[in-house]
């Protein structure tokens, strides 16, 4: 008589998956799963963080977007010469802080003062380009003075420099100055101390060129006679250039 081998018993899925002892890889993926699902505050916090930055950007973004209406200038303006209305028109710029032009609603408190420096067009006007003050001080006179290119250096002059206005003999003479009127030529100053005012535009023909320059008024009139010789140099001090 045959014998027959019990059948093992029959284990069901779930004592598989559950029961003590057993090393199912399954199980451990499961808590790790439910582990990372009781952390929603994470979640909100990394949205919060992204919605942060996106804010930043967005703020970041409108204030260098942000445009000003200043005031710029349209034509050459010399140093010492009054600012007009035509002079002037509004821009509309993305300011850098380190700059301080005048606002385009200050028009009106610029136009007819000074220009300090020489303005050129195209350029922001700023609150030191403009002054309210005359360049010619108590006690001076502004002499105008024709120079040929051959009677100045050839650096540029700017308002404010420091010069001597040289008075050169006539070809063959030793007259050393303008006569006063008092037949003392030969005492009158050789070279006066002045202040460039104003640098005109070279006559396209000759080079020739006006210099404006402020000297004491008592020295005024005796200039202004050397000038109309047309014996007269300029020469910059040692410094003077501004």
């Amino acid at each position: 008589m045959s014998k027959t081998a019990p059948a093992s018993p029959a284990v069901s899925p779930v004592q598989q998956q559950g029961e003590p002892g057993t090393s199912a890889p399954h199980t451990a993926a499961a808590v790790s799963f439910r582990a990372r699902r009781r952390r929603p505050g994470m979640a909100v916090l990394a949205a919060a963080l992204i919605a942060a930055g996106g804010a930043g950007g967005f703020l970041a973004w409108q204030k260098t977007g942000e445009r000003t209406p200043v005031l710029a200038v349209t034509q050459s303006v010399a140093a010492g010469d009054v600012i007009e209305e035509s002079d002037l028109t509004d821009a509309s710029v993305s300011l850098d802080p380190a700059l301080k032009p005048f606002p385009a609603g200050e028009r009106n408190t610029v136009v007819g003062k000074r220009a300090a420096v020489a303005l050129v067009p195209g350029a922001l006007l700023s609150h030191g380009q403009v002054t309210d003050r005359s360049l010619v001080q108590d006690g001076e006179q502004l002499v105008g003075i024709g120079l040929k290119p051959d009677r100045l250096p050839a650096t540029r002059l700017s308002a404010g420099d420091r010069v001597l206005v040289v008075y050169t003999p006539a070809d063959g003479s030793a007259d050393q100055g303008p006569d006063t009127g008092g037949g003392a030529a030969a005492q009158a100053p050789t070279a006066v101390s002045a202040r460039v005012v104003r640098v005109g535009e070279p006559q396209q023909a000759t080079g020739d060129l006006v210099v404006d320059v402020a000297v004491p008024e008592v020295q005024g009139p005796g200039l202004a006679a050397q000038a109309a010789t047309g014996r007269i140099a300029l020469v910059v001090e040692p410094g003077g250039n501004s």
